[in-house]
């Protein structure tokens, strides 16, 4: 487990455009089964999370059609929510970052970390708008 104060900024890069921390399995549960889509965000200490995933992510926002929820878990920290969340991801292994968007509580889209990593953060946010713009 990573120190609270580590992880806070990096929580607060997503939370401060409107992604809602799960830190239980059951908040995972109950956002998953939220009609329409939800994109969950699982967070990380790395740096390809610091320089693609987040950016990436809160850039993706800025698109016409977006998710109707979004979320985040953070790995290594919220071990509860995230191994939860990992369980909504299947058949894709567990990596971190990644990011899953779900429609009506099934999964739809996936970005793994080799997904991610090396790769700049507006191709990161292209990829998910492009799933926005077929899901929500």
């Amino acid at each position: 487990m990573y120190p609270a104060e580590l992880v806070k900024p990096m929580r607060e890069d997503l939370t401060r455009v409107g992604f809602e921390e799960l830190q239980t399995a059951d908040q995972v549960d109950v956002a998953l089964a939220k009609e329409g889509t939800t994109l969950v965000v699982v967070n990380s200490v790395c740096g390809c999370a610091a320089a693609n995933a987040r950016p990436g992510a809160r850039m993706s926002l800025q698109n016409a059609k977006r998710p109707d929820h979004i979320v985040t878990v953070f790995a290594g920290v919220d071990k509860e929510a995230v191994e939860k969340a990992r369980e909504y991801m299947i058949p894709f292994p567990p990596s971190s970052p990644s990011m899953a968007l779900f429609k009506d509580g099934e999964l739809v889209h996936m970005l793994e970390r080799h997904h991610i990593e090396g790769r700049p953060a507006e191709l990161i946010a292209e990829n998910l708008m492009d799933a926005y713009n077929e899901h929500c």
